[in-house]
């Protein structure tokens, strides 16, 4: 039987998602461990999408494939027992086997946190990317218009990205501001390595006035990462969300972080 999961995680701790070497923590790693041990056999955990060190997510969905016989409830409780407290399943259900949690994704949207103060925050250490010159909102909204629709994203990505075409459709791309909060929220068909941080770091540059809104469309045209300014920090960034076809019928949440539901 394959199963659909919701996850929840704080990145701090962990090198992304994706288990890459031994002895490395990842949240993948800590995952199929756990669940590993209820199923009472290996199990592998596949997921929409995967994160930097250091990203979190606060709508992760993954799935993975059982013989084993359990309750849902044996499953959510029993899996959040053995997992660290930085991660948490959410919700768990049964899915037909042509669900595939990365593969049957027809869209994904994340969620970058600004804390624009000038002084730091020990309570929120680790979960905002913390900018202590002043942005102009109005400024970062102007700028992020030129981002939306489908374009060539090259600038915007990595230099060792390794996906084969930079085109993306880019849904949307909401600013908004609560106090010193500012966040940005995409949804896009897909994300390449580092798009979600280096737009973040555009439009940052652009806020503090060190560019004209115009900025970002002259580096889309150019198509060359070294026109696209610095990469953000990860500590700011939430994979919030995963969609997919209709006939796949999935527990549906408020969108995350849960700190921020109720103030955006």
């Amino acid at each position: 039987m394959r199963f659909a999961l919701g996850i929840d995680f704080d990145g701090s701790n962990y090198r992304g998602w994706q288990t890459q070497q031994e002895g490395v923590p990842s949240v993948q790693l800590m995952l199929v461990t756990a669940l590993s041990q209820i199923a009472d056999h290996p199990v592998h955990v596949h997921a929409a999408g995967r994160t930097d060190a250091g990203v979190h997510a606060s709508g992760m969905v993954a799935h993975f494939d059982t013989d084993a016989v359990r309750g849902l409830r044996s499953w959510l409780l029993g899996t959040n027992r053995l997992l660290p407290n930085d991660i948490a399943v959410r919700w768990i259900q049964p899915v037909s086997d042509d669900f595939h949690a990365r593969f049957k994704a027809v869209a994904r949207r994340y969620r970058y946190v600004i804390f624009n103060s000038p002084q730091r925050s020990s309570m929120l250490a680790g979960k905002v990317t913390w900018h202590y010159h002043a942005l102009d909102v109005e400024r970062m909204k102007s700028a992020a218009q030129y981002l939306v629709g489908v374009h060539d994203f090259t600038s915007f990505r990595a230099v060792g990205c390794q996906a084969r075409n930079p085109v993306r459709n880019v849904h949307f791309l909401n600013i908004s501001q609560s106090g010193s909060l500012i966040i940005l929220d995409i949804q896009a068909d897909g994300f390449l390595h580092h798009m979600v941080r280096n737009i973040a770091g555009v439009l940052m540059a652009i806020g503090q006035g060190k560019a004209e809104p115009e900025w970002v469309q002259t580096i889309l045209l150019a198509r060359d990462r070294t026109k696209g300014g610095v990469t953000a920090s990860g500590e700011g960034l939430y994979f919030a969300d995963a969609l997919y076809p209709p006939e796949f019928v999935l527990p549906k949440e408020p969108i995350g972080p849960v700190w921020l539901q109720g103030i955006v």
